[in-house]
Formats: structure tokens, sequence, C-alpha cells
């Protein structure tokens, strides 16, 4: 079946003129337990840091959070942004942690995750979102496994396309790359989401890689699940691969109207919205 014509979302200023930001780098792994009484962005920076990592990816896994508050995406009420987010949201009781993805990186100087993720609560609330991560305090342990790099991360930058501020790859390239290496990722609105990994992997001469990342897509399209209608979503990567140059990604989404989706990710029919921030692990 041919891919459906690429959708679009107007944003306020002009588009800038890298589309693709990469940034290479040597990787170390990262794991270990979040802690009852933390916070989800003093544990994952406490983690990073004892891997003496400036910043990176994480998953998250078990566990859980009380208090546990999130966001879902939504429509924008004025002219200043495509996209908005929600009033913030609060089961009560907390929620147990499905599982998760975390850019661990900075904002201003100060300790900042951007989160999407899945969990299980009471209520009849979205069961995905973006996570608050310095609001959401641990109440039972949650396993993080990831990757790091000790010169680069991401960082919270002023965006003029979208009017948000929005992680960017900053930093220099590790030159150490014994442990393994890969690109901190960056898409902007439009770009194909699984074409622009494939050209970032090209620019690199990665042929093998896993994929952890998140974001958002225009009306998310799944080979093997029905499309998302909304052209407002959130999204987190949920497996991820590059085999051959091609990449190979399961997802879940959700819309504004708390509509969640998984599914295997069309190829060529699913331009970002805003922005996608992503880690491309190189097998080697």
């Amino acid at each position: 079946m041919p891919a459906p014509p690429v959708a679009h979302v107007r944003h306020p200023g002009p588009p800038a003129p890298e589309r693709i930001q990469t940034l290479r780098t040597g990787l170390v792994p990262v794991s270990g337990q979040l802690l009852m009484g933390e916070t989800l962005t003093d544990g994952l920076h406490r983690l990073f840091h004892a891997a003496g990592c400036r910043g990176g990816l994480a998953q998250l896994a078990g566990g859980a959070c009380a208090p546990f508050h999130f966001v879902g995406p939504a429509f924008s009420t004025d002219a200043e942004h495509a996209a908005w987010y929600s009033e913030t949201r609060t089961p009560p009781g907390g929620a147990s942690i499905l599982a998760a993805t975390a850019v661990v990186g900075w904002r201003e100087g100060h300790a900042f995750v951007h989160c999407h993720g899945r969990w299980q609560a009471a209520g009849d609330l979205p069961p995905m979102g973006h996570m608050l991560t310095s609001e959401c305090v641990v109440s039972a342990p949650i396993t993080v496994t990831g990757f790091g790099s000790p010169t680069a991360t991401f960082e919270c930058q002023p965006d003029a396309e979208t009017n948000f501020t929005l992680y960017a790859p900053t930093g220099t390239p590790h030159p150490d790359e014994s442990a393994g290496f890969g690109l901190l990722l960056r898409i902007r609105p439009h770009e194909d989401f699984s074409r622009a990994i494939e050209e970032a992997c090209a620019a690199h001469g990665i042929a093998h890689a896993d994929i952890i990342g998140l974001g958002s897509i225009i009306r998310p399209d799944f080979e093997d699940a029905p499309r998302i209608t909304c052209p407002i979503t959130e999204v987190v990567v949920e497996k991820g691969m590059v085999e051959q140059g091609r990449a190979h990604i399961r997802m879940t989404a959700v819309d504004v109207h708390g509509t969640v989706r998984t599914g295997k990710l069309r190829h060529g029919g699913n331009p970002v919205c805003v922005t996608a921030e992503l880690m491309i692990v190189a097998q080697t």
C-alpha cells in the first residue's frame, strides 16, 4: 500500500536550515534503580552522574510513583504554538510504571528530564503521556537501563521555528568508542521519523543499531494498527532497530483525546510534529 500524503502543521517561525541534528559520541552503559523518596529527575541524574555521564537516554520499567503527575498532548489555543499540553493530571494513589523512555539532560544549568511513558493507575485518565519527572516521587524502585556520554548531552534551547524551548544535542564527541558509540539525534518538524534516522545513520556509516527515543508525530500511521487521525500526539519508541540501513520501529502514541495505539511504524508516512529526541546505539 502506498504511503499516505505527508501531513503538516503550521509552526509560527521559519524552518531551521538544519533539519536533522546529530552528534556522534562514545557511549557508556548506565544502569541501576531509582530509589524510594527521590524524584524521577533526581534519580536519573544520580545514575548518570555515577556513570560519569553528562546526559543520554534511559529506559524505565517496573516500580511506581506516588504522587504521579503527567500531561498529555493538547491543541494550541493561540497562534503562538502549533500544539500544547493538557492540564496537569494526577491519578489518585499514584501509578505503576509499565515502561518509559527518558532523555536526561539540562535546562538553564539545571538537571532536566524529558520523559514519555505508559503506566497503570486508578481512574479513567489516559494511561500514557508526558511524565512531569520533577514532580513524580518514586514509591517503589524503578529499574533503569540506558546509555550516556561523558562529554555530550541534550540541552534545552529556544527554538524559533516552533516557539518552544527544546532539547538539542550539545557538547563534544567523546573520543573513546571502545565501549560503544552512537548518535544523539534531534529531528525537526515535518521530517519523516524513520527516514531521518536512516539518513543520520548513513552519514555516520551505521548499518545496524538500536533506537531509543521519544517525540511527537503528525497522525501516526502503523502497518499493523489503526492510524491515529489526530495531528497532535506524543510518542515513544517501544523497540527500534536499524538493520542493513533501514529503520524498523515499534511505537506507542497517544493523542489529545486519550486514544493510545501501539504498532509498527509505517515507513515514509510519519512526519515529526514538534520534535523527536533519540539515541542511535551502533551495533559493533
